[in-house]
């Protein structure tokens, strides 16, 4: 039998965001390896939803490095290697920090950046062991947060901040094995998570931050990570590409 299309890698592609980055590699005619935490039923069903064959489920903690591993590598077992890995897994908690214990504060910091940032570069560790021989490219998951700030959710921004610099670091670092690096840093998305807010009587509020006077979709996101892993992308390299509907603009 040929297989054809790339092996894809996506964390947190259960749903979401990662769902949409699913959507469109697969639509695209690639393979690929929906990693979860805990929502195995969710992941399941979007496996056998998606278009093509040979896509796989792979389970694991991202703040766990013993995980992080297996997954990755399960991941490259079951498609037969591995071509992209996109870092979409992440947490977001709210932790004023005036209004939090210090022990609750030392734990959403921990526990935040042990699955952001943490599990995001032992997954690059890993995933490179299996991209270093066939080229590839990898593709970190940001936020405006990194730029502007997060003051309720501090540590998720300086999460995304310290994502940003591995995404540059890594990218100089792996260019000699042909992988390119690059990150996407999106505002607020229309997210089944982010329902909630957007409903509440902050939706207008979030919608006007933008001049297009709405939030992104999850597939407006997707497609600029599947450019991303395109070939002609190379050049992107170490870039961290804003996806905010002008809503926050740096220089």
């Amino acid at each position: 039998m040929i297989v054809m299309g790339r092996a894809i890698l996506v964390t947190g592609g259960a749903r979401g965001i990662g769902r949409a980055i699913v959507e469109a590699f697969a639509a695209g005619g690639d393979r690929v390896a929906i990693h979860y935490r805990g929502s195995a039923a969710s992941a399941a069903e979007l496996r056998d939803a998606l278009p093509g064959e040979g896509h796989a489920v792979v389970q694991g903690d991202m703040a766990d490095p013993a995980s992080v591993r297996a997954m990755v590598d399960g991941a490259a077992e079951a498609l037969g290697g591995l071509d992209v890995l996109v870092n979409n897994a992440a947490m977001y908690t709210t932790h004023p920090v005036l209004e939090v214990s210090y022990e609750e504060w030392q734990a959403e910091w921990r526990a935040t950046l042990d699955t952001n940032l943490v599990g995001a570069a032992n997954a690059i560790w890993c995933a490179a062991r299996h991209l270093r021989d066939r080229g590839g490219r990898i593709i970190n998951v940001s936020s405006r947060g990194a730029f502007r700030g997060e003051p309720r959710h501090a540590a998720y921004g300086a999460s995304k901040a310290g994502l940003n610099s591995l995404t540059q670091s890594m990218a100089v670092a792996l260019a000699p094995y042909g992988i390119a690096v690059a990150a996407v840093a999106p505002g607020f998305v229309a997210t089944d998570m982010a329902r909630e807010r957007l409903e509440s009587a902050d939706g207008p509020a979030i919608r006007a931050e933008s001049p297009f006077e709405r939030v992104a979709e999850p597939q407006e996101v997707a497609s600029a990570v599947h450019w991303l892993a395109s070939p002609l992308a190379q050049w992107a390299s170490g870039a961290i590409i804003d996806l905010n509907g002008a809503s926050y603009l740096r220089t």
